[in-house]
């Protein structure tokens, strides 16, 4: 075959419609040169505020809400807001008003938010809340992993069953494994009756496992008085152990003995320092901490919401309720004293924000700063 030969012409015809070679810089660089760099400062903001939610989202499901949306809290706030300037504020229902005390609790959590969300159009808004969600999941992931190992050397160690909980498998625990069994079986019935065993293990009708039973290991040396059923309610070791792996350290559950002084956790640990606000323990990180052992507990691989009759989410409402909608002032006041234990034994008898003015002015360092001024007076008084 013979080949083409292309004219001059035409080559100088096509090569017109070619980018040209550059032969140094344009014009135009320093423009594209500004708008790169506002571009690479745009990505870096970007990506620094992704950084910032996720990780300001972590603290999320460990003390505001394990399942609840946050669009359902922010949509509360704002109804309520709407009807109490239009002076029309209804009566609100059991869930609502959990609703409001959750935002109210995130609020708290990440007092920036509030504020926030007025700044925001709707795209920067819901970008935001995802990148939330994104790291409050993440952390409630990371717990689930901590305590699937830890659960099952608490276990060994203080039960010493036949079976032996392996840390990397769930495949033997729940009511198949007696240990277990025994932990998550409804207060209300005897985990050592034959019966009662067959009848959760074969799931039969007359023993349905559910969150409207409070399983025995929030109890107190997981033991239930049928006469008080509030006696020894959370306060058992498993739960205190939990609560110190998640919000101080893997390594501080090992000291669940006694009120506790606490003062090496608040002092060295700054997970611990963090933790909570003023290093309290809330009914809501309470109620997290709850649900996550009582995964951990049981034969489920993946966290999920139902566990054949049983409702993790309508449970975390249930603890939450215990603790916030009391029947009156006696049930608050003991409600007080429960969390105030709690607080004893994960953090200490650590009193700073009693420390007022007016308590700081009456000890020696400022009784001496007192005394040296009027010293200082007298003497120039003197002179």
């Amino acid at each position: 075959m013979s080949q083409v030969r292309v004219p001059v012409s035409s080559q100088t015809s096509l090569g017109q419609f070619l980018p040209p070679q550059r032969q140094g810089p344009s014009a135009a660089s320093p423009a594209l040169e500004e708008e790169l760099e506002q571009m690479r400062q745009e990505k870096g903001t970007k990506q620094r505020k992704t950084t910032y939610y996720i990780a300001q989202g972590r603290a999320i499901r460990r003390t505001t809400v394990l399942y609840t949306s946050l669009d359902d809290l922010i949509a509360e706030n704002d109804g309520r807001y709407e009807e109490a300037r239009a002076g029309e504020l209804a009566q609100a229902t059991t869930e609502q008003d959990r609703l409001q005390r959750g935002y109210l609790a995130l609020t708290s959590t990440l007092p920036w938010l509030h504020p926030k969300l007025a700044t925001l159009d709707v795209e920067d808004c819901e970008d935001m809340l995802r990148k939330l969600k994104k790291g409050a999941d993440a952390a409630r992931g990371d717990d689930t992993s901590t305590l699937k190992d830890l659960i099952a050397a608490w276990v060994n160690e203080d039960f010493q069953p036949s079976t032996l909980l392996r840390s990397d498998s769930k495949q033997l625990r729940g009511f198949t494994h007696d240990i277990c069994g025994k932990l998550l079986c409804p207060a209300e019935w005897d985990w050592n009756n034959d019966r009662v065993k067959a009848g959760i293990r074969d799931r039969t009708s007359d023993h349905i496992v559910s969150e409207n039973s409070w399983p025995l290991f929030v109890y107190e040396n997981y033991s239930f008085s049928s006469g008080n059923l509030e006696k020894g309610l959370f306060k058992s070791k498993i739960l205190v152990q939990a609560f110190k792996a998640i919000f101080t350290s893997p390594s501080s559950a090992r000291e669940v003995e006694g009120d506790g002084d606490g003062a090496d956790i608040l002092e060295n640990n700054r997970r611990a320092r963090r933790a909570l606000n003023h290093f309290k323990v809330t009914p809501r990180s309470l109620a997290y901490v709850v649900c996550q052992v009582r995964f951990a507990l049981s034969s489920v691989s993946s966290w999920r919401t139902i566990d054949g009759d049983f409702d993790y989410e309508a449970f975390w409402n249930n603890t939450v309720d215990f603790f916030e909608d009391v029947p009156g002032p006696v049930a608050r006041s003991r409600v007080a004293k429960l969390l105030e234990w709690w607080t004893r034994k994960v953090f200490g008898k650590n009193h700073r924000e009693d420390l007022t003015p007016e308590v700081v002015s009456k000890m020696s360092v400022s009784a001496l700063a007192e005394q040296r001024k009027m010293l200082e007076d007298a003497a120039f008084d003197s002179e």
